[in-house]
């Protein structure tokens, strides 16, 4: 930049002095053809000299009159005489050419014209003006001394700047690394203080993001080892107690005996649903995919209330259903079994005495296949419905454990609902009871 204003003044200034000696010298060469038809050294010097006093031509330094020989009629300066005189000019204006030269030297403009004097289109000699402005020099020097420290001042800001700019950067960046590393040490609550609004602040807000899943991971994690170690322990502890009293008691009766080892066998049972459920979580968890195939929801809701109908009319319920054809959904059978039995029997086990369960399958949309299950239990309360699908939730223990339920049946559903890309819900029903619904993608097999 200062480059370029330093050349557009430069030549700016070369283009005035251009102008201003031409000028000059096309009006003396043509009056000086109008007035003379020849000019002959020394012979014409005196009117020559009268001729520029006419004129009176001022604003230049020097001007020089030759003859056609090259020869000087006028030169007030008495300069021609030096050695520098450029006389090859001279001859090259009386040859019929204008020549004319400008230069910037010793802070000092000087420019010079050489232009030939025409009569009758006969060269009868030559004009020469030079002109020096020592005071344009000392303007252009001056401004390229402004333009200097102005530049100098500019290169030390933008080196503090970018300095600054760099400083910042890898103070943001360093402090990101040493999160990353307090992160991975397992300080899961560290978290960035990064302001701005700029591509690193983004990356804090994400990366702490991050560290909170990363910390509802782990808590979510610690809290599943200890409910399912808790969910272990217990029927262990029972198969122990129980044994450990038919060992002690060597006068215990038979009938004791055999109550005993049938709650013993109870327990045991209840020991392998609680590990069956736990190692059909982990698998769900491994995200390993099982081949599906087209599977018919009707007929796998017509099994399920097969199975479950002795365990409906052992607690006096009534198990209803309205089944719609052709719903079928992209899936494995046990996957199917497992989301459809696990809620029918969460509404048989937590329902009232005398109470109904029903079940409605049916096409919505032509897109979706729709299950929904409601019952007329005693429901969930509105602040526990967010948890009911967690791990290990029960709404209330006691009455949990006593319908034999371990809290994973719900998880399972939510997670194979997932791994199906469907979607389930649980909302509390107006007359009392609970509403489970589950949508998947109609599956058309045409389609494939």
């Amino acid at each position: 930049m200062n480059t370029y204003f330093l050349l557009a003044s430069r030549n700016m200034i070369f283009g005035s002095k251009r102008d201003l000696v031409q000028s000059h010298a096309t009006i003396i060469s043509d009056h000086l053809g109008d007035t003379f038809s020849t000019l002959k050294s020394p012979d014409d010097e005196d009117d020559v000299e009268r001729v520029m006093e006419q004129l009176g031509m001022t604003g230049v330094a020097r001007i020089v009159i030759t003859d056609s020989e090259g020869a000087v009629l006028y030169d007030p300066s008495g300069r021609t005489t030096l050695p520098d005189f450029p006389l090859g000019y001279v001859m090259r204006a009386i040859e019929g050419f204008d020549v004319f030269y400008v230069r910037f030297l010793d802070g000092s403009f000087s420019s010079s014209v050489f232009m030939p004097v025409i009569s009758r289109n006969t060269t009868i000699g030559a004009v020469h003006i030079y002109d020096e402005d020592p005071e344009q020099g000392e303007i252009l020097i001056e401004m390229q001394l402004t333009l200097r420290n102005i530049s100098v001042i500019i290169a030390i800001f933008s080196v503090v700047l970018v300095a600054l700019i760099i400083w910042s950067v890898m103070r943001r960046v360093t402090s990101v690394m040493k999160a990353i590393k307090s992160v991975r040490e397992g300080q899961y609550s560290y978290r960035i203080s990064m302001g701005g609004h700029d591509e690193l602040a983004l990356l804090g807000d994400e990366f702490n993001s991050l560290t909170d899943r990363l910390r509802e991971t782990d808590e979510v994690r610690r809290r599943f080892v200890a409910d399912a170690s808790h969910e272990l322990k217990t029927p262990l502890a029972s198969i122990r107690l129980l044994s450990d009293s038919i060992l002690q008691n060597e006068d215990i009766k038979r009938d004791t005996v055999k109550e005993f080892i049938s709650d013993i066998g109870q327990e045991a049972e209840r020991l392998a649903r609680t590990t069956g459920k736990l190692m059909t979580l982990t698998r769900l968890d491994s995200n390993v995919e099982d081949d599906k195939t087209c599977v018919d929801m009707k007929s796998a809701v017509v099994d399920t209330l097969r199975m479950l109908g002795p365990l409906a009319a052992n607690r006096g319920l009534s198990l209803q259903s309205d089944l719609d054809e052709g719903c079928h959904i992209l899936a494995t059978d046990d996957s199917v079994h497992q989301v459809i039995f696990n809620l029918i029997e969460n509404a048989i086990k937590y329902n009232k005495p005398d109470g109904s369960v029903y079940v409605r399958l049916k096409v919505d949309d032509g897109k979706t296949v729709v299950l929904t299950i409601d019952d007329r239990g005693v429901g969930v309360p509105d602040e526990d419905i967010p948890h009911i699908f967690d791990r290990f939730y029960r709404v209330d223990k006691a009455r949990s454990r006593e319908a034999g339920g371990s809290g994973l049946g719900l998880s399972i559903v939510r997670d194979t609902v997932r791994e199906l890309n469907g979607k389930v819900t649980a909302t509390r029903r107006a007359g009392g009871g609970m509403r489970f619904q589950v949508r998947f993608t109609l599956y058309n097999e045409n389609e494939e």
